[in-house]
């Protein structure tokens, strides 16, 4: 490993040729910088400096020493201020893992305020669906997960509050035969028809799907935006969230139908393990307690096609 002082002198030589010029950059008198720089090839058994040549160059060996060495200097340096950071209570990094229900838009104005801490963390914000958030925190690849639906599962050192409520409705095409069916909808007319899934990313043998009757054909996409549009163009039915929604129904590109068998407003959570507590978790938790941020999450944003 290179001191300060060292790397300062190789540089020095590099950029300016001489012996002479690098001494008076670094203010030191050339028969000083000339002796350094002996002693540093005499310390590695190599040479690295042609001195063949008008302008002093470096060796290919004392390019690859000075070009490792002061990546070796930027490793250090970064890795000093991670120490001071976690030491000062910040994580190193924060895994962030939101149900796909929410859009990642609505989570942008929050990183940029947490960018203004200046904290040092990493975040990493990633998706999942259903059983796949719940799972993610379970299995360590979440240190907090947002918008998780149904009721907690056991995990250990498990700590949640509500994030609020989500609306559904029953939507089909105008196009589509159930726009003109008799209300409310029973099961039998409804499984007569596709319906369209949000498939649950859950990498365990139990995958869940909501509103998905027993024997229904199915038609399983990555994302609500896209189910939603996949049901606008008559491509199956199913629940939606009726604000995500709202423009396509007042335009009569959806249309609402009652069932026999409504839907109950799903309560979405936000989660996190007692365990791995730090700064930038407990700073993302009171702004996720903020009613008008959990109000725009769970809104989600109007899907006009």
């Amino acid at each position: 490993m290179l001191s300060t002082e060292e790397l300062a002198l190789l540089q020095a030589i590099s950029e300016t040729g001489s012996l002479s010029k690098a001494a008076g950059r670094l203010g030191k008198a050339p028969s000083t910088v000339s002796h350094a720089a002996r002693q540093l090839e005499s310390r590695f058994d190599a040479l690295l400096f042609d001195r063949r040549r008008y302008r002093l160059q470096l060796t290919p060996a004392g390019q690859l020493l000075t070009q490792e060495a002061s990546r070796l200097m930027q490793d250090v340096s970064r890795l000093t201020r991670r120490v001071k950071q976690v030491a000062g209570g910040w994580e190193d990094r924060l895994w962030i893992v939101t149900d796909e229900l929410l859009e990642i838009d609505s989570l942008l104005p929050v990183v940029q305020h947490f960018d203004g801490l200046q904290s040092g963390v990493s975040l990493r914000i990633t998706q999942e669906v259903l059983g796949g958030t719940w799972e993610a925190l379970r299995d360590g690849r979440a240190d907090l997960v947002i918008g998780a639906t149904n009721e907690p599962p056991v995990i250990p050192k498990l700590r949640w509050f509500e994030l609020g409520t989500l609306e559904w409705v029953f939507a089909v095409s105008p196009r589509h035969p159930l726009a003109k069916a008799a209300e409310p909808l029973e099961r039998e007319a409804i499984l007569a028809h596709r319906s369209v899934v949000v498939a649950d990313t859950s990498r365990g043998a139990e995958v869940r799907s909501y509103g998905l009757l027993g024997g229904q054909a199915v038609l399983a996409l990555p994302s609500m935006r896209a189910k939603i549009l996949a049901q606008r163009d008559g491509l199956g039915v199913g629940w939606v969230p009726r604000v995500r929604a709202a423009s396509l129904l007042k335009s009569g590109r959806l249309v609402e139908k009652r069932t026999a068998d409504p839907r109950e407003p799903n309560t979405l959570y936000v989660a996190w393990r007692g365990d791995h507590e730090g700064r930038a978790l407990d700073w993302w938790l009171e702004q996720l307690r903020q009613p008008r941020l959990a109000r725009r999450l769970v809104q989600g944003l109007d899907v006009v096609g």
